[in-house]
């Protein structure tokens, strides 16, 4: 039987993630990442991110991303409508299937996720 996950807020903000190298298709700067991935077993994916600063495009993504921002400072800007947004700590994103558009992290972002 599976069991339920919890977090405490020291370990979402504070901890150390484990290295898990450049973000792939980046295209600015050099954003290393940092990934602890949590409840495995579940459909969809769902963990801490962190990046360094660098950005990438993302392009007719296959799945929704609901994230809330924990620390640091990005700009997400959306193909379909040009809007560039700056994103911060307590900020919520949810990003829809077939979204297209644009990362830039500015100072390194610190992220509570769930993919689905």
């Amino acid at each position: 039987m599976p069991s339920m996950v919890i977090v405490k807020a020291a370990e979402i903000s504070g901890s150390a993630l484990p290295a898990a190298g450049q973000r792939a298709g980046a295209d600015r700067g050099d954003p290393q990442l940092g990934l602890q991935k949590l409840a495995p077993e579940a459909a969809g994916s769902t963990g801490i991110w962190e990046c360094q600063p660098g950005g990438w495009p993302v392009v007719n993504r296959p799945d929704t991303e609901f994230t809330y921002i924990v620390s640091g400072r990005a700009r997400l800007t959306d193909d379909a409508t040009g809007t560039v947004t700056e994103i911060g700590a307590g900020d919520l994103v949810i990003l829809p299937p077939g979204w297209s558009g644009r990362w830039d992290v500015i100072e390194t972002v610190r992220k509570v996720y769930a993919i689905y």
